[in-house]
């Protein structure tokens, strides 16, 4: 963890598509900060897995500067209770990617306030790396930033 250029695409879903699904983990983040980002965010499953984080994010809708840092679980818990907007709840499916090793799919089905959002995102090594399009893809809105989670919290997807 520490620092890293996050370079991300992001895509709503055509859930009649998918295949099944494996074991997702539950996910409940909250933001301390809007500029700059700064999320706490706990995770829990598969199994009894449970991880917690902090992370700072630069600003930027493709690329972007990215600090993340573990934190104790616990501890995550009760700065949640610090969160200046809702809390964004969702489960996440992570799908590798066929002959792209270290790649995978980030499917998150979001729930409470953002219930009926289904979105993919794909971490990618450069801007122009090209990979596969599963046939579950819908339109990609990595450039709208109505679909970053950070505005999830501030203006819920049952609001549009």
């Amino acid at each position: 963890m520490g620092f890293m250029k996050e370079i991300e695409r992001k895509f709503l879903v055509n859930e009649d598509k998918l295949p099944e699904l494996p074991e997702g983990a539950r996910m409940v983040q909250g933001y301390l900060s809007f500029n700059p980002t700064v999320r706490v965010r706990t995770e829990e499953g598969p199994g009894d897995s449970k991880k917690a984080y902090i992370t700072i994010k630069g600003s930027g809708m493709l690329g972007r500067d990215e600090y993340e840092y573990d934190v104790p679980f616990e501890e995550a818990g009760q700065m949640l209770k610090l969160a200046h907007a809702s809390l964004v709840s969702k489960t996440r499916y992570r799908l590798p990617l066929k002959d792209h090793p270290g790649l995978k799919w980030e499917l998150d089905l979001f729930e409470g306030d953002n219930a009926g959002l289904v979105v993919a995102e794909l971490e990618i090594p450069d801007e122009n790396y090209e990979f596969p399009r599963p046939e579950w893809l819908g339109k990609e809105v990595t450039e709208d930033p109505a679909y970053k989670n950070a505005l999830l919290a501030q203006h819920p997807f049952k609001d549009w």
